[in-house]
């Protein structure tokens, strides 16, 4: 399995990093995806890239911190991104239900996301909120970008629209929540090649660990409620997850760079 999108750059993490990584790999992981959400957390996802030879960063900076971002934190963005184990930039997007920073500023700094990203030929890691049709409009705006949409929450006609447009949809723990119905309706049609799994870690715990601090060893939750939603085994799920996960991220291409 491949984690397609945790935070082991959280601080959370900082003293207890290695019993989580042994659990993960205790658990089949074979592959984590660190994402930022600052310019500090995507240093530390780089590093996490170096220092373990199964992850993987994204960079970038979450709409919480829209407001603050400068035309030299892209920048400096677009140098960090010259590291070779970086795969993708985000996470980025939108997100109205805190608006942590005004709407129009997260809008602008989702496009300078976007630009860079298609400037570096990187995928994109895109974070909404409460912000469907604002998302989706940009990102028809910028229809050049390949992107997944992390922890999917919305409704399955928007997920079409992005299926159309050559997006992927991540899954994360709530699909394992009690009153999860809709979502996990959307999750039940979204086709095999299209789908991720996740944990957005240390948030989100799936049942049964809802209530604790989310790691990447329990992504297997997620997977196995995609398999039931999908009528397959957790094996083919966690293949066909993995394989996915690696094609969008080029994850090959970074390995062959490597043995070189």
């Amino acid at each position: 399995m491949i984690d397609s999108h945790a935070h082991l750059n959280d601080p959370h993490y900082d003293q207890i990093l290695s019993e989580v990584i042994i659990r993960a790999e205790q658990a089949g992981i074979e592959g984590i995806i660190n994402v930022g959400y600052d310019i500090p957390s995507s240093y530390r996802a780089v590093e996490l890239a170096n220092e373990y030879e199964w992850m993987y960063a994204v960079i970038g900076i979450h709409p919480h911190y829209a407001e603050q971002v400068s035309e030299a934190d892209i920048k400096e963005l677009e140098q960090l991104a010259e590291q070779g184990k970086v795969v993708g930039i985000g996470e980025t997007g939108l997100d109205y239900y805190y608006d942590n920073s005004p709407r129009e500023q997260q809008k602008l700094v989702f496009c300078q996301h976007l630009e860079l990203a298609k400037r570096l030929d990187l995928p994109v890691v895109v974070h909404s909120r409460d912000a469907a049709k604002d998302t989706l409009d940009i990102l028809k705006e910028h229809a050049k970008n390949r992107c997944v949409l992390h922890c999917y929450s919305g409704s399955l006609e928007t997920a079409e629209i992005y299926l159309d447009m050559g997006h992927y949809i991540s899954f994360a723990g709530p699909i394992t929540f009690k009153n999860a119905n809709k979502i996990r309706r959307v999750a039940a049609n979204i086709p095999l090649d299209r789908l991720f799994i996740e944990t957005d870690c240390p948030y989100l715990a799936p049942v049964p660990k809802r209530g604790n601090p989310n790691e990447p060893a329990w992504v297997v939750y997620v997977a196995e409620k995609l398999a039931e939603l999908h009528d397959i085994t957790i094996d083919e799920i966690k293949t066909i997850t993995m394989e996915n996960t690696r094609r969008f991220f080029r994850i090959e291409m970074i390995e062959e760079m490597m043995v070189d």
